[in-house]
């Protein structure tokens, strides 16, 4: 299908999906409200399943070369270290790599698949309006755009779905997590070639190396705290560091040497949403965290997004109806991302050992059938 396609947000969905709607042959430009792209100090898990879509972006081998393969996923117990749970993750078994790196690592090889000039930064979104088959966008720069269709990437504070929906505020829960990238130099000793999640009685924390060499580490946390010195999501508010280790003063001798070595750190609140009844209206529709954000616990909430590029492509590719495009993407994705939105929101993924992971990893967007369409809902033909 010929198509123009606007992309609000140029984060990992937002670009994933960019790149995967120009493989269908659709005319798209990706509008970010940051004035720049910034190297955010966080770590990243990409897990087979959201693997396979990058590999069908042709980014595989790129992010191979540089990114951690960890070994297992290790469960730990936070104060002695017995093993709780571990799922060993070869590459066999769910047909893709598992795979730790820096944040900024995958923005940049996704950035590198939209040509520079279809990526247009300082645009904050103030409106939108649907006509003659078209959706007109306003930005807070006073410049204003259209397209046949517009996909809201732009995570959990989503202005596209608070213009299609209403505002309403998202789901806090009193968790905050604390996270940071430092030199593996720092903590003195060997954190094994696992991802570690260490788990106690109201908080754990997770520890993995981002890099092939083993010289950058990164660990993420979840505690309660109260959240009044923060009213949005933010990826650089700072933290207390010695509040951190207080926090975990208890754990293993790992974790503590980890958070010991840990020269500054970031944190931000935990935020949800309850599964939406819909992700589009028209030619709008939703994407990633803007429809179906969702704790850390799973590793799954910038490969859902990913996913979501993969199947959205596929959808247009199949249908001269653009409604019927949609509805066969919301249709099938749904299920799948409010079942893990549960799931992480529990936080029981791995406390035990799991009877079932392939449901999760072992899911190819790219070539899983995908859910059936009402006929006759809708009638919006893109020649």
């Amino acid at each position: 299908m010929s198509l123009s396609v606007a992309i609000i947000g140029a984060g990992m969905g937002g670009l994933a999906a960019a790149a995967a709607l120009r493989r269908v042959g659709c005319e798209v430009r990706v509008y970010e409200q940051a004035r720049r792209f910034a190297r955010i100090g966080a770590g990243i898990q990409m897990l087979p399943n959201s693997m396979k879509v990058l590999r069908g972006l042709g980014l595989e081998e790129r992010l191979r070369s540089s990114a951690f393969a960890p070994r297992s996923h290790l469960n730990r117990e936070w104060g002695s270290g017995g093993i709780v749970a571990e799922l060993p993750m070869p590459e066999e078994r769910y047909g893709a790599p598992y795979l730790c790196m820096h944040r900024g690592d995958l923005h940049e090889a996704l950035l590198s698949l939209v040509p520079a000039e279809l990526v247009h930064l300082n645009k904050q979104l103030t409106g939108l309006e649907q006509m003659d088959g078209r959706v007109v966008l306003a930005f807070a720069d006073g410049s204003r755009a259209s397209a046949e269709l517009v996909v809201g990437a732009d995570g959990v504070h989503s202005t596209v779905r608070d213009l299609l929906f209403g505002a309403e505020k998202p789901i806090h829960r009193g968790r905050v997590a604390y996270r940071a990238v430092f030199p593996a130099s720092l903590v003195g000793r060997d954190l094994g070639r696992s991802r570690t999640k260490w788990w106690g009685p109201d908080r754990h924390i997770v520890t993995y190396y981002t890099k092939r060499s083993c010289d950058e580490v990164y660990f993420v946390t979840s505690q309660p705290e109260p959240v009044e010195w923060m009213t949005r999501e933010s990826w650089s508010a700072k933290g207390d560091v010695r509040e951190l280790r207080a926090a975990f003063a208890g754990f293993h001798p790992d974790v503590r040497a980890v958070l010991e070595g840990c020269p500054d750190c970031h944190k931000w609140a935990i935020l949800e949403r309850d599964p939406m009844r819909s992700w589009s209206d028209g030619r709008v529709a939703l994407l990633g965290d803007a429809c179906h954000p969702m704790t850390p616990y799973m590793a799954q909430g910038a490969a859902t997004a990913i996913e979501d590029a993969a199947v959205l492509a596929r959808s247009i590719e199949e249908y001269q109806d653009l409604g019927a495009a949609l509805e066969r993407y919301e249709a099938h994705r749904k299920p799948r991302t409010s079942r893990i939105q549960a799931i992480s929101s529990a936080n029981t993924w791995m406390r035990a050992q799991e009877p079932d992971t392939d449901w999760l990893y072992g899911y190819d967007a790219w070539t899983v059938p995908l859910a059936g369409v009402i006929a006759g809902k809708s009638n919006m033909s893109v020649d």
